[in-house]
């Protein structure tokens, strides 16, 4: 008799201990997620107050975006830790694209840098940065302009007929300069993937010769590293990610605009495109196999 209540008291004792500790298990649970609850609640806000202005929402509207950027960046190792990189901004989509993405990266890269925007005031009448002004306030990004001549140089006093290359080069080294006096020896220009393909065109048909610029240049006269971060960004998303965003972008003044061997370029690689899909695909991929100077890749290099 004594047995069989020693029997039931261990039965209950153990069924006792069974639900404490299921009790014990299901209240760490609900501390575990309710503690996940509370550090999501709190980064979210926090990301969410970081990214003001006309950055609101930039980490999930440009997700898409900084996945080719980081690729580019990472497979031709375009930033060291403690860089100063100057953003040439021209007030068009691709370099306002370049400055946003450098700036939604730089909250999460590894190796820590910082940016300082610089436009060249090419001289033409009437033009207004104040728009991208206060959207490099709003990133919390330097803004800085540099008034020139350029325009009435070349259309004015050489009245030049071909204004491109000239002006091209005219306008890299007044923003290479600026970017010295400020301290910057890397320099971020937003040429995407399309621009890489026309310039490879342009220097086959007009040059007589296979070239393009590449992903990371070293100009040994001045000291300063061009790197081109959105080289796998299409250009069709750059231009909707730029109205998603709502960033500030305003009319290329330039009386030779959309009347350019460039603009050729662009119309021949897009109609090759509409009649065979991915030709722009394989277009890239050959150049970056060419053996060309500065294309291949050095991601894991020591």
């Amino acid at each position: 008799m004594v047995e069989r209540h020693l029997a039931k008291v261990n039965v209950a004792s153990s069924n006792l201990v069974f639900r404490s500790k299921k009790l014990l298990s299901f209240e760490r649970s609900f501390s575990f997620v309710y503690l996940l609850k509370k550090v999501f609640d709190f980064w979210g806000k926090e990301c969410l107050a970081s990214l003001r202005g006309h950055c609101k929402g930039i980490s999930v509207i440009m997700q898409h975006m900084l996945s080719y950027l980081r690729r580019a960046v990472d497979d031709y190792q375009m930033i060291a830790p403690g860089d100063k990189i100057a953003v040439g901004v021209s007030g068009g989509k691709d370099s306002i694209m370049l400055l946003a993405a450098l700036k939604a990266l730089a909250r999460f890269y590894p190796n820590p840098f910082t940016l300082q925007a610089i436009t060249i005031d090419m001289g033409f009448e009437n033009a207004d940065f104040s728009a991208i002004t206060a959207f490099c306030e709003s990133i919390e990004v330097p803004h800085t302009v540099v008034k020139t001549d350029i325009a009435p140089i070349i259309f004015d006093i050489r009245k030049e007929t071909n204004p491109c290359a000239l002006c091209a080069k005219m306008r890299k080294g007044a923003l290479n300069e600026a970017a010295l006096s400020l301290g910057c020896k890397k320099v971020a220009l937003g040429h995407h993937n399309e621009d890489v393909i026309e310039t490879f065109f342009l220097s086959l048909f007009y040059e007589g010769r296979m070239h393009c610029f590449s992903p990371v240049t070293y100009l040994d006269r001045t000291g300063v590293t061009l790197i081109r971060p959105l080289i796998y960004a299409p250009e069709s998303l750059v231009r909707s990610t730029v109205k998603r965003l709502e960033l500030p972008i305003q009319k290329n003044p330039c009386p030779a605009d959309g009347n350019t061997k460039r603009q050729e370029a662009k119309e021949m690689v897009n109609e090759w495109e509409h009649k065979d899909r991915g030709f722009k695909e394989r277009i890239f991929t050959a150049i970056q196999r060419s053996g060309m100077d500065g294309w291949t890749k050095t991601k894991g290099e020591k």
